[in-house]
């Protein structure tokens, strides 16, 4: 079972995933937008890593996203079904 903490990195990581999708972006071309490498990428959209803030904050920018407004959505959505 995750932490609730956890399930907001997991949400998340699955936003960046969905937008990386949308914008027909590569693994390496996101990589190359954020400054951080390909397997990275790969490496945490299949949960094998967990990002730092600093990747977050690189991908999210990379993506045209703010981290702190991704953060709050995912929160919302995951404090709403926490009992």
């Amino acid at each position: 079972m995750h932490s609730p903490e956890e399930k907001i990195i997991i949400a998340l990581v699955k936003h960046f995933k969905t937008l990386r999708l949308q914008q027909g972006l590569s693994h390496s071309k996101l990589a190359t937008l954020a400054g951080i490498t390909r397997p990275a990428i790969s490496q945490i959209e299949s949960g094998k890593r967990t990002p730092t803030i600093i990747v977050c904050l690189k991908i999210a920018h990379a993506l045209g996203e703010r981290l702190g407004e991704v953060i709050a959505r995912c929160e919302r959505e995951i404090y709403k079904s926490t009992p």
